[in-house]
């Protein structure tokens, strides 16, 4: 991918060690240290768990991010793109002056923002440009969400572009003053939610820092991709209680509209609480939502008097407030089961979404959370058509949604969820879950009967979605191995004979 004639100083990232192969010594003596902890022992999930696959996409790399091969690296500058830092200087000279010309036509970058140039002389074909936020203690919050809106526009334009790596170097400089380890820990949490929640196509992050960073990109790189499950409970204690929400944005509670039923009068209850009343009835007002008198469409509902128009722009009011409630919590502890995740696509170049029935544990999560991470995770995705396979695989009791929360999901979801939804395909279905599901499509819910496919084997579903489409858990292969030869018990024996 290097540029003709590139020069041989640029660094291959083929040939750099992921991070899940940087099991060093430093590591393991830090984790040692870390296991003495009382508070390591504590059994609640982390927020980041050991996911390898994310690992070996990341490498850390002391040197300088002109040099890598790169899709793209990133450049930090100033709004007019012009800032004298060492990163900026270093992609300018290796550049060329072709690279300052493109800047001037894009007319400057606000904080936050990210941008795209060719990479010109570099090995990297394309360059990055983003503006951190000048650092001041008093506009600390603004100062948070403006880098984490830097790592996170870095990644989505990146996505949008099909690049493969991405050479970040530290966006933070010495000049705009924002301290390096706070900085670092917004980095390493964007770029992880990034990963975990959009980041299927990326193949590889390479975090470039000096001699002077690298302890502290080492030192934090743990917290938020752990190399093993001793890791991550190690570092779980270490964690800042500040780890934004499902995207990594910051949290900030002071941004919570809080409409009081009545504002002027005085309360006897605690501040605690007050604020705790206050907070159940967020949203839940007419004047909240300005949509008139609630009770009344309630009526007109009830009576059937209600145009369906209305009905329409009243329930896509409701689902956007679940929508923005889906965005603003954190749902890692749900992410974290990887019960629904995004793979390839069907024979028709459709998204194909899997649902893996044994990995939702229904009496131990909070089925509100869950029901959240799912209009958070599938929002983008149906904007266009797409297909579900689901895993009913070996599940039990304990796995299965009850009709009313399935009926709830339904209920409140978008209408393009149900009108791009092109086929369900339910996979190693038993008797009771066809007969429960036919239930399900034929007297609750409408539109979706005619799409359910049950499939008894993989082989079935290989012919809707080839193997290389689709991620399938290894408990599901062997499985459906187990099935394949106790039906055809003859080709064992064939040869003894």
């Amino acid at each position: 991918m290097d540029p003709l004639g590139a020069r041989s100083q640029f660094v291959d990232i083929q040939t750099l060690p992921t991070w899940q192969q940087q099991l060093d010594d430093d590591g393991e003596e830090t984790l040692k240290h870390q296991n003495d902890s009382l508070l390591s022992q504590q059994t609640f999930p982390s927020p980041f768990p050991f996911r390898p696959d994310i690992n070996r996409k990341i490498i850390l790399f002391t040197g300088d991010v002109t040099l890598l091969n790169c899709t793209a690296i990133v450049n930090t500058s100033n709004e007019s793109l012009n800032d004298k830092n060492p990163v900026s200087d270093n992609i300018h000279q290796l550049a060329g002056p072709e690279l300052r010309d493109e800047l001037l036509k894009l007319k400057g970058c606000r904080t936050g923002e990210a941008k795209l140039t060719k990479g010109f002389n570099l090995a990297a074909r394309f360059i990055i440009h983003t503006v951190g936020p000048k650092y001041k203690a008093k506009y600390r919050t603004a100062a948070e969400s403006s880098l984490y809106s830097c790592y996170r526009n870095i990644m989505q334009l990146a996505t949008e572009q099909s690049m493969a790596s991405v050479g970040f170097c530290v966006v933070n400089t010495t000049k705009r003053g924002y301290p390096l380890v706070d900085a670092t820990h917004i980095a390493f949490r964007t770029v992880r939610r990034f990963l975990e929640n959009h980041g299927n196509s990326i193949e590889t992050l390479v975090f470039a820092v000096s001699d002077t960073e690298e302890p502290v990109y080492k030192k934090l790189l743990p917290l938020y991709y752990p190399r093993s499950e001793e890791e991550e409970a190690a570092c779980l204690p270490l964690l800042p209680a500040d780890i934004g929400n499902s995207e990594g944005e910051p949290v900030v509670p002071e941004r919570q509209i809080r409409i009081a039923e009545k504002p002027g009068s005085l309360e006897d209850e605690s501040d605690e609480e007050s604020l705790e009343s206050d907070l159940d009835h967020v949203g839940n007002h007419a004047f909240a939502r300005m949509e008139g008198d609630v009770d009344k469409q309630r009526k007109l509902i009830l009576q059937g008097q209600m145009s369906e128009a209305a009905m329409q722009k009243q329930h896509q009011r409701n689902y956007n407030r679940w929508l923005c409630r889906a965005r603003a919590e954190d749902l890692s502890d749900i992410a974290a089961l990887k019960a629904l995740y995004q793979t390839g696509v069907d024979m028709c170049g459709r998204t194909v979404m899997v649902v893996v029935g044994r990995n939702i544990p229904v009496t131990l999560i909070d089925l509100e959370k869950a029901l959240l991470y799912f209009i958070h995770v599938m929002d983008h995705i149906t904007v266009k058509e797409y297909v579900m396979v689901y895993f009913h695989t070996l599940t039990s009791e304990h796995n299965h949604m009850d009709s009313n929360f399935l009926r709830n999901l339904y209920d409140i979801v978008d209408t393009k969820f149900k009108k791009n939804l092109k086929a369900f395909y339910f996979v190693h279905p038993t008797f009771r879950s066809k007969a429960s599901t036919w239930f399900f499509t034929t007297f609750t819910v409408s539109g979706l009967k005619d799409k359910v496919r049950y499939l008894d084997s993989l082989r079935q579903l290989f012919t809707c979605v080839k193997p290389e489409q689709i991620d399938i858990p290894p408990f599901v292969l062997e499985y459906d191995a187990r099935r394949a030869d106790a039906s055809h018990p003859e080709s064992l024996g064939v040869f003894s004979l």
